[in-house]
């Protein structure tokens, strides 16, 4: 039986959960999640809890923060003056506020705090410092040494198709 591998595309239906079963993303009643091992196109420890899975496989995996979103950097959190923060802005806590950089560049921060004086802004990704825990099922594996083949095949009847009319 195939096991996944790197280099190799797997799609997979997960669900991910916090420590205390709160459902945080899933991908149920959607299309599985399609992504390439090793290609860093997801969180390290999500790319290495699918390598060697077979497809049909189900396992529940804890993905602690350094293999996830990372731990939570002190220097992203950043305390503002009311007086700072955009004119008309309606913020509280627990919201996403967006931002603009001085290049023109946009990024998100998380109210975290909220005094007389200060707001407290944190630009860690909201899953930083977290422990995490995914299902995740093999729905298909398709192999690193057969990715393209399909296309390359179909280019080639066509050219044989081409060729026959002239």
């Amino acid at each position: 039986m195939r096991v996944a591998k790197k280099g190799d595309t797997v799609k997979v239906h997960y669900t991910g959960r916090l420590e205390n079963g709160e459902v945080f993303d899933s991908s149920e009643d959607k299309a599985p999640l399609s992504f390439i091992i090793g290609q860093r196109e997801v969180i390290k420890g999500f790319d290495s809890a699918v390598e060697g899975l077979s497809v049909g496989e189900e396992i529940t995996v804890t993905i602690e923060a350094e293999k996830g979103y990372g731990k939570s950097n002190q220097d992203l959190i950043q305390k503002i003056k009311h007086s700072e923060m955009p004119a008309g802005l309606e913020y509280s806590v627990g919201n996403q506020i967006e931002i603009t950089h001085q290049d023109g560049s946009l990024f998100h921060v998380m109210v975290t705090e909220i005094t007389e004086t200060e707001v407290s802004l944190d630009a860690n990704h909201p899953l930083a410092g977290r422990r995490l825990v995914f299902t995740i099922r093999m729905e298909e594996i398709i192999p690193a040494e057969v990715q393209g083949q399909g296309l390359t095949g179909m280019m080639i009847e066509q050219l044989k198709e081409r060729r026959n009319m002239n």
